[in-house]
C-alpha cells in the first residue's frame, strides 16, 4: 500500500516540476509532428487527394490487397476496415473514401519490419467505394470495396 502511495507522490512532483519548468519558460513545449501533406486531406476529389500525396492519379488495382468492410453499414459514423496485402517490402497504407467532402480518410507510413495490415474505423458520409491504396516496393498499387451508408455519417 506504501509503494503506490510513494509512487503516487513522485508522480505528482514530477508532474509539477515540468509545469513549473514550462510557466517559467525554461522548456517550451513545440510540437514534434511529422510533416503531414495538408493539401492531400484537405482535397475534395480522389485523384487531387492522391496528386497531393502521391503526386499521381489513382494506381492500378491488385488482387494482392483485400479491403474487408461491411457490405452494409448500419452507421457511416462508425464503419471498421481492414486493409491486408501480401505485396512484399509495403512502405504505406492509404484508405480513401470516394464520395466524401475530404476523400482522403487515412494514410499509414508502415516500417520495413511491419505486415502489411491496418485496421481502422472511419467516417462515411453517404454509400460509397473504399479504395486502398497501397504502396510497395516504391510502386503503387489499389482495391476496393463498396460499402452502402445506411443512416447518416459524416454528411448528416
Amino acid at each position: 500500500m506504501n509503494m503506490k502511495r510513494r509512487v503516487f507522490l513522485k508522480g505528482t512532483l514530477a508532474s509539477s516540476a515540468v509545469a513549473v519548468a514550462v510557466g517559467a519558460g525554461l522548456i517550451t513545449p513545440r510540437a514534434v509532428l511529422a510533416a503531414w501533406p495538408k493539401s492531400a486531406f484537405e482535397a475534395t476529389s480522389v485523384n487531387e487527394a492522391m496528386s497531393g500525396l502521391f503526386g499521381t492519379d489513382l494506381a492500378p488495382g491488385s488482387n494482392d490487397i483485400k479491403v474487408d468492410a461491411p457490405d452494409i453499414a448500419e452507421n457511416g459514423a462508425v464503419v471498421p476496415v481492414t486493409v491486408t496485402t501480401t505485396l512484399p517490402k509495403v512502405e504505406s497504407i492509404t484508405i480513401i473514401s470516394e464520395k466524401n467532402r475530404t476523400p482522403l480518410v487515412a494514410s499509414f507510413n508502415l516500417s520495413s519490419k511491419a505486415d502489411g495490415m491496418i485496421s481502422t474505423r472511419i467516417k462515411m458520409g453517404e454509400s460509397s467505394n473504399v479504395i486502398a491504396v497501397v504502396k510497395a516496393g516504391g510502386k503503387l498499387y489499389s482495391a476496393r470495396k463498396e460499402v452502402k451508408v445506411t443512416i447518416g455519417g459524416c454528411g448528416g
